[in-house]
């Protein structure tokens, strides 16, 4: 199944936030990187995190852990010095036993879904550390970078430490940490062979407290190919997935998300990001 690259180009200037319209300028080929990045640095506070809604249901201005990954995706496609200094914000502000809380405090709950203004504050999280780690660990020049070491070594006892089947975001995220570190922790591989044990045959994860619908699919835990995670999926069900993919696409040219909606503006925030991440996932697996 093909997707339509021009009407995605239409609904992405019709409807994306800059930064989103630029990383989709830089992934169909067009040259971009210092405008990626410019457009980066409208969520960058001076202490070197991110907030203003780089997370689009985190609303409130200051830095947050939930906005960092974000970030880190961008310094994946758009390398840069940026990617040093939000390490050392996360360094800053990781807990004693090297998770980063899911959330700080906000200034302003206005916009911001209920889980990020409910948030434990207090202890780490393993899902926001594991998601962000994985993210970083995919932007070059920062490994090594001490935030980086201390919240790795924290998901691997956090990962060997799970009693039960954990929480779909908890397991899909554990495990792309897992599949970002295989091949430079010798603890990843018999801990991603442990987590297998809790994903069904089909790929198909309910959302616990999500909404009705809300499920994570096999390319939320190995989007990519010619990586270990991809092994926990026959490829039959990866080429379902992948078909299922492609034909999200609306038309107006955009994918959404089916978790629930908080703001009219973090609705259409998610729409361009999704826009942006269905058509590399694609492109990555030769299907765009």
């Amino acid at each position: 199944m093909s997707i339509d690259l021009s009407a995605a180009a239409d609904f992405m200037a019709t409807h994306a936030r800059v930064l989103d319209r630029r990383r989709f300028q830089l992934l169909t080929g067009e040259p971009g990187t210092a405008a990626v990045l410019d457009a980066l640095d409208a969520y960058r506070n001076p202490d070197g995190g991110y907030g203003w809604g780089l997370e689009p249901d985190l609303r409130a201005p200051e830095s947050q852990p939930g906005a960092a990954l974000h970030a880190f995706e961008v310094f994946e496609e758009a390398p840069a010095p940026q990617a040093t200094e939000l390490c050392d914000w996360l360094d800053s502000i990781t807990l004693p036993d090297g998770g980063l809380p899911f959330a700080l405090p906000l200034t302003t709950t206005a916009g911001s879904a209920p889980w990020w203004t409910g948030a434990d504050q207090e202890s780490s999280s393993l899902q926001i550390t594991a998601i962000s780690a994985a993210s970083a660990h995919q932007v070059p020049d920062i490994a090594g970078h001490p935030w980086l070491e201390r919240a790795t070594r924290y998901c691997i006892d956090a990962v060997e430490a799970l009693d039960g089947k954990p929480h779909a975001y908890v397991l899909a995220f554990a495990v792309r940490f897992l599949d970002a570190v295989y091949d430079t922790r010798p603890e990843a591989p018999a801990l991603l062979r442990r987590l297998a044990e809790h994903i069904p045959a089909d790929g198909l994860i309910p959302v616990e407290g999500g909404t009705a619908d809300e499920k994570l699919r096999p390319l939320d835990l190995a989007p990519f190919p010619d990586r270990p995670a991809r092994e926990l999926f026959a490829p039959t069900v990866i080429s379902a997935d992948l078909d299922r993919l492609a034909a999200l696409q609306r038309d107006d040219g955009g994918w959404t998300v089916d978790y629930a909606k908080i703001s009219p503006a973090g609705a259409l925030d998610w729409r361009g990001h999704a826009t942006v991440h269905a058509i590399a996932v694609l492109r990555r697996n030769g299907r765009a």
